[in-house]
């Protein structure tokens, strides 16, 4: 049977599957479809006062990027942004090709550790080595990008961060490290002139 191009509409009843279907009823007397404002189900408008603003934005999306995290522990989201355009997303969790942190992929996580010990053995891969990770893999550019995270990055992620030439990094949690590491946790934020500053919620 050969493919219609004609202006023929399909029966609703026949696509129950899609909602806000544009019914004959409601096909323009010109044979065109009718404004989007006038579409069953079409989005309204947000209000200009109510839109988030680009944090707000992007940090809500590196929440939502946590949520796919395996591991047992903590789940961490993160995003790279260049130009308010989204350039990588990662959450923590094991290896590609290794068994899920929640189904003991990870024998620290999942063991009586304690937090912020131990983490030599442990084989997950934090959110911002994700994201960078795969930023390299699919070839997108990183550099003079923005890193948001659900966590403050650790001395690790940071020095990866430099390197991957990302310029400021917002954190929503703020994680505490020991004396020692905070000096020089600092003093490379200093050096290489990486900003650093935890996301605010607009009032």
């Amino acid at each position: 049977m050969g493919m219609s191009f004609g202006r023929t509409l399909p029966d609703p009843l026949m696509m129950p599957h899609i909602t806000g279907f544009v019914t004959p009823s409601r096909w323009s007397a010109s044979g065109g479809w009718p404004p989007a404002s006038l579409a069953e189900g079409a989005a309204t408008p947000m209000p200009r006062d109510a839109r988030p603003d680009w944090d707000t934005y992007f940090m809500t999306l590196a929440r939502h990027v946590a949520q796919r995290s395996n591991c047992c522990r903590r789940q961490v989201g993160a995003v790279i942004v260049r130009e308010k355009a989204l350039v990588s997303t990662g959450y923590n969790g094991t290896p590609f090709g290794v068994k899920n942190c929640f189904e003991g992929g990870c024998a620290r996580c999942n063991s009586d550790a304690p937090p912020g010990q131990s983490y030599d053995t442990c084989i997950c891969v934090h959110a911002e080595e994700n994201a960078i990770a795969l930023a390299a893999r699919h070839g997108a550019v990183t550099d003079g990008g923005t890193l948001f995270s659900t966590l403050r990055p650790c001395f690790g992620c940071a020095k990866e961060m430099v390197q991957a030439g990302i310029r400021e990094a917002v954190f929503e949690i703020d994680m505490g490290y020991p004396p020692a590491l905070e000096i020089v946790y600092k003093d490379l934020i200093a050096q290489s002139g990486l900003v650093l500053r935890q996301f605010r919620v607009p009032k």
